[in-house]
């Protein structure tokens, strides 16, 4: 009879055990996303305030044809924002130029050479 019941209790205390790693886990992955969330208000916030109305359409625009040309331009814009280095609101045309700027840093010069055999 005491074998069976210390069975039941060990196998209790492990399903005891695994409830509370799940709740800790859910509990863990909730405050991730609270926190991503918040990350992305206060980068929503930063953004209204250096972006005009007409900078932040076209970078809605481009958010919607290039999600990763978006997201590197937002990521810069805010980097500078907290840095200090960015101290007056952006225009459209000062949007323009910079992502002018980034596309030239990220085209590759894309060279082909063809060989021919036997000659």
């Amino acid at each position: 009879m005491v074998e069976i019941s210390e069975y039941y209790d060990e196998e209790l205390e492990m399903i005891k055990r695994r409830r509370l790693a799940e709740i800790m886990r859910r509990s863990e992955e909730a405050k991730e996303r609270e926190e991503e969330v918040m990350r992305e208000l206060q980068k929503q916030e930063i953004l209204r305030r250096v972006l005009t109305p007409e900078a932040r359409e076209r970078l809605a625009n481009i958010k919607l044809v290039k999600p990763e040309l978006a997201k590197s331009l937002e990521d810069y814009l805010v980097s500078l924002t907290l840095s200090g280095r960015l101290n007056k609101v952006i225009d459209d045309d000062e949007l323009k130029e910079i992502l002018r700027q980034i596309d030239e840093r990220s085209r590759r010069d894309i060279r082909i050479t063809v060989r021919r055999k036997g000659g």
